[in-house]
């Protein structure tokens, strides 16, 4: 199995390729720079992996949640690849590649949202695939309630140092470990995307929709001060 992928639902961007369970990727702390990085990366990796785009079964996504510019991108960019292939498209969601890297039973994973809120999700990791254990939402930090009574969580993203760290603070007791800085990578959006293209979840191009969660793009100005002052 061939598959490209993207992640830039953050300030990081990163592409990657899965050759038969090898993972090539380059990944770099690059705000406002991902539609510059994104296809050129794409490029330089499938040629030092010797992979021609031709042979590629399908394209990869990380389909958000996180910033809607670096969702957009994503989703434009894999659509773009994808049908100019003629491939399918395989969706996975950022949160999920996040939990990924914990390698835990139990797993949260949370991006800033902004705004006083963050994206959220719980997981479990099993055999390099994750189960969802809740829904993703956007979400007040304090207002995030772990499935379950166990202990011993991992806490992965920068959503545990969101709004003061209140992420941390309300639920820090049950938490085995927590890194803060972790973000998403389109390597790890790459192996999940494996199992759910073995599982049959690719889809046309055309279908592959960002997830944003936040109806609202931009609060008004009462909401802004509204906030200000709950947080004040």
């Amino acid at each position: 199995m061939r598959l490209l992928a993207f992640e830039t639902a953050t300030e990081a961007c990163s592409v990657a390729v899965w050759v038969d369970g090898q993972v090539h990727e380059r990944f770099e702390l690059a705000p406002r720079r991902h539609a510059e990085l994104a296809l050129p990366w794409a490029d330089a990796l499938l040629s030092e992996a010797g992979v021609a785009k031709s042979s590629l079964d399908a394209i990869a996504v990380g389909r958000g949640p996180g910033a809607f510019t670096g969702v957009r991108l994503a989703i434009a960019v894999a659509q773009g690849v994808a049908l100019a292939l003629d491939r399918p498209v395989v969706p996975v969601s950022t949160l999920a590649a996040l939990a990924l890297q914990a390698d835990a039973p139990r797993v949260l994973a949370a991006i800033d949202a902004r705004m006083g809120e963050v994206y959220a999700a719980a997981f479990r990791c099993e055999g390099g695939d994750v189960v969802g254990l809740d829904v993703e939402r956007v979400i007040v930090p304090g207002q995030v309630v772990l499935p379950g009574e166990d202990d011993g969580w991992v806490g992965v993203g920068t959503g545990f140092g969101a709004v003061e760290g209140a992420l941390a603070t309300t639920l820090g007791t049950r938490f085995a470990r927590i890194d803060a800085a972790a973000l998403p990578h389109a390597a790890d959006v790459a192996r999940l995307a494996a199992h759910a293209f073995a599982r049959g979840e690719g889809v046309a191009p055309e279908r592959a929709e960002p997830a944003y969660l936040r109806d609202n793009v931009a609060l008004t100005l009462v909401e802004q001060q509204a906030a200000r002052k709950a947080r004040s």
